[in-house]
């Protein structure tokens, strides 16, 4: 049955968990008040969504759903995305392939795009439209910049859909209308990627790809531990140089920027969770290799905007997506 959800976010982790078909993780990179919109729709096949951020990020996405994915943004006048140290032109999309992990740069608030199918929906939409399989490399992601009549149809079809979720969800869940629709986003999905032109990718630039896959692959491997360039230079076989240059291009900062926030956001997360009688801002701190504490303090509100005290004082946030019968995904109301 097609489904359809608008949820708010003042919490990034949140709204990162919220996001389907990948697992994201993420760290906002400019101090402001949160706010993030999500719009999701779920037809018979093709799933969608529509993301609005008010603060620049860099997001880590693993997609461990077989699906073919398009990203794109939906502002055109918006700062440039970067999905695997490549920016989106105007005209262009990412197309990510199942099993792709890559870094997802904002540098500015932005508003994007996705779509997805099966792989083998894609090569039957293809059989039926073009009279043969149209399919994506797996794990690769690329750029594509499909004819400019088959894009202003994609963001054209992308942001009805979405206005139909925020407006007139019950129309949308017609099952006529959620046909239509759908069979007009796969043709269009369909001509996208079989009539568009892929860019051309360094092997320079597939070379760092692997090496911040590597990165996130020891990241994740030690989300309890505090660790440094020289760790992480051994660990993923790149030197310091050249770790540099791969941060710069896929993050758009250092790799000593990148793990500070890192260790920034982990101990804020730490923090937010933790009981007030049980834990102080000491022990947190100091998990996460920041021993002087003034600065931390310092550091802190520049980035959140509050004191490490004042997080630790707030009650936990309820991070879980609950769906009750006959009514969409709802969040609760401080989500």
């Amino acid at each position: 049955m097609p489904d359809s959800a608008v949820l708010t976010f003042t919490d990034p982790d949140a709204y990162y968990a919220t996001i389907r078909t990948a697992e994201v993780k993420g760290v906002v990179t400019m101090r402001g008040n949160y706010r993030a919109e999500l719009t999701r729709i779920e037809l018979h096949q093709l799933w969608m969504q529509r993301g609005v951020e008010g603060l620049p990020r860099i997001m880590n996405v693993r997609r461990r759903d077989p699906r073919v994915a398009l990203c794109f943004a939906t502002d055109q006048q918006q700062a440039p995305l970067h999905v695997r140290g490549m920016e989106l032109g105007r005209s262009e999309i990412a197309v990510l392939g199942s099993g792709s992990a890559d870094h997802h740069l904002s540098s500015t608030a932005c508003r994007w795009a996705a779509m997805s199918l099966m792989p083998e929906d894609l090569a039957a939409a293809g059989r039926a439209i073009l009279g043969r399989e149209v399919t994506a490399p797996s794990p690769l992601t690329y750029r594509l910049s499909p004819p400019p009549a088959v894009l202003s149809r994609l963001l054209s079809l992308h942001e009805s859909a979405g206005h139909l979720a925020k407006t007139a969800p019950d129309i949308l869940a017609h099952p006529e209308v959620a046909r239509a629709l759908e069979q007009a986003l796969v043709h269009v999905m369909v001509s996208c990627i079989s009539g568009g032109e892929t860019a051309e990718t360094s092997s320079a630039h597939h070379r760092h790809a692997g090496i911040m896959r590597r990165l996130e692959e020891v990241l994740e491997a030690n989300s309890d531990r505090t660790l440094y360039i020289a760790e992480l230079c051994a660990a993923t076989g790149a030197a310091d140089r050249t770790l540099r240059a791969c941060c710069q291009e896929s993050l758009g900062m250092s790799p000593v920027r990148y793990l500070w926030l890192r260790r920034m956001h982990l101990a804020r997360r730490a923090l937010r969770m933790a009981d007030p009688a049980a834990s102080t801002v000491t022990e947190i701190a100091t998990s996460y290799g920041f021993w002087e504490l003034g600065r931390f303090s310092v550091a802190y509100r520049s980035v959140f905007g509050e004191s490490p005290s004042a997080a630790l004082r707030r009650p936990p946030e309820d991070r879980h997506m609950r769906k009750t019968a006959g009514s969409p995904w709802q969040f609760p109301e401080s989500a």
